[in-house]
């Protein structure tokens, strides 16, 4: 019976070989889920997949791309909104 703090799902379960030869359950954080586009929903590239702890002490510039809309839209959706947005400055202009 494991320890009652590994009896949680939360910890993937996982085989591993030990240096004297033996097969050892090895209990392991999770991986987070892959960020996605907040308007069609596709995986953002870029991105790495962290843990929270990780996330904080790694550098801004490391965890999004340096754009406008970065790690919140995909390219394509980031495109076609930058362009909307000139649209509509252009024409309030004239």
């Amino acid at each position: 019976m494991p320890a009652p703090r590994f009896r949680s799902r939360s910890l993937r379960r996982v085989q591993r070989r030990m240096p004297g030869g033996k097969v050892k359950r090895v209990y392991l954080a999770r991986k987070p889920g892959t960020i996605r586009c907040a308007l069609c929903g596709s995986e953002l590239q870029g991105i790495p997949r962290l843990s929270r702890v990780k996330a904080k002490n790694t550098a801004k510039s490391k965890k999004r791309p340096e754009r406008p809309y970065g790690g919140f839209l995909c390219n394509k959706c980031a495109r076609e909104k930058l362009k909307k947005e000139a649209r509509l400055t252009e024409l309030s202009i004239q």
